[in-house]
């Protein structure tokens, strides 16, 4: 069970809800981002010559400097047992548990790198066009484990737009990773950077609008990424990538759920058509075909 004082109080709960994100700064301790920060370079290291090297990491698509840069590691918790540590701390559940209750799972993991000079642009989305479920009880946890600044590509939000779900359709109407509705701020209002320091936690809405400018900046933004889901959170099948993406749950906290609770926004669940391994690759695709249409 984790302790009253590892979750968060009312006025911090009710902000998630209405605005559909929390910014909590500092959470993670700088001995615990020096540890997280040698245990990706040592993976990078001990993977890239290897045969498996496309099962653990994704390449910018630009080399810089003559390399060619991770930008990001797959399945983290799968990887490395501080990854592990990190995801079932006591901190981290107790906050979760906060937002979507006690009997909780991970539902998937990553970390993206985000290198220096070329980090990859990532369209406004919403990650339950990902993963639809039986209710919108998940959660993001995006840890910052570099200073993240306008410079270098850092988060930004649209608040209080998590009750729907956008259009992310192509003209076919498959899967386009994307929003392909206009978005505009006389409508949906200005976006919020999430500038914040090392160490500082965004927990994420799954309906929540969401993208990340390039990093043009001379250092490298990583952000290591749980996605929690409330046990009676079932998901919606979509296709054959679910089995795969299901491999990756584990039940940490409380019960399994014996029953599926259905609620929240209905979810837009898309045709998969030759969805590329990643959002990177998907959206590159579809902003081609719109450019090709207009």
């Amino acid at each position: 069970m984790c302790s009253d004082i590892n979750k968060l109080e009312p006025e911090l709960i009710r902000k998630y809800k209405e605005e559909g994100f929390l910014l909590v700064p500092s959470l993670i301790s700088k001995e615990d981002l020096i540890i997280l920060d040698v245990t990706i370079q040592n993976i990078v290291r001990d993977v890239e010559n290897n045969e498996t090297v496309t099962q653990v990491i994704e390449y910018e698509n630009t080399q810089i400097d003559g390399l060619w840069l991770p930008r990001r590691l797959f399945h983290p918790f799968e990887l490395h047992e501080q990854f592990r540590r990190i995801a079932t701390s006591e901190q981290i559940l107790g906050h979760v548990i906060s937002l979507i209750g006690q009997n909780i799972a991970l539902q998937h993991s990553k970390l993206n790198m985000k290198p220096q000079k070329v980090g990859a642009v990532v369209e406004w989305h919403q990650d339950f066009t990902y993963f639809p479920h039986t209710n919108d009880d998940l959660v993001g946890v995006l840890i910052y484990l570099d200073d993240a600044t306008s410079e270098n590509g850092c988060l930004e939000v649209l608040p209080r737009q998590h009750t729907r779900s956008f259009d992310h359709s192509l003209p076919d109407g498959s899967f386009a990773g994307m929003i392909t509705e206009e978005i505009n701020e006389e409508n949906y209002g200005q976006p919020v950077t999430l500038a914040a320091k090392a160490g500082s936690i965004v927990f994420l809405h799954p309906f929540t609008p969401h993208r990340s400018a390039p990093n043009v900046s001379e250092k490298p933004r990583k952000t290591l990424i749980f996605e929690y889901r409330a046990a009676d959170a079932f998901p919606i099948y979509t296709g054959s990538q679910l089995v795969s993406m299901e491999s990756y749950v584990h039940h940490l906290h409380g019960n399994p759920a014996t029953h599926a609770l259905f609620g929240g926004p209905p979810p837009a669940i898309y045709t998969p058509k030759n969805i590329p391994k990643s959002l990177y690759e998907l959206q590159k695709v579809s902003r081609k075909i719109l450019e090709s249409e207009e």
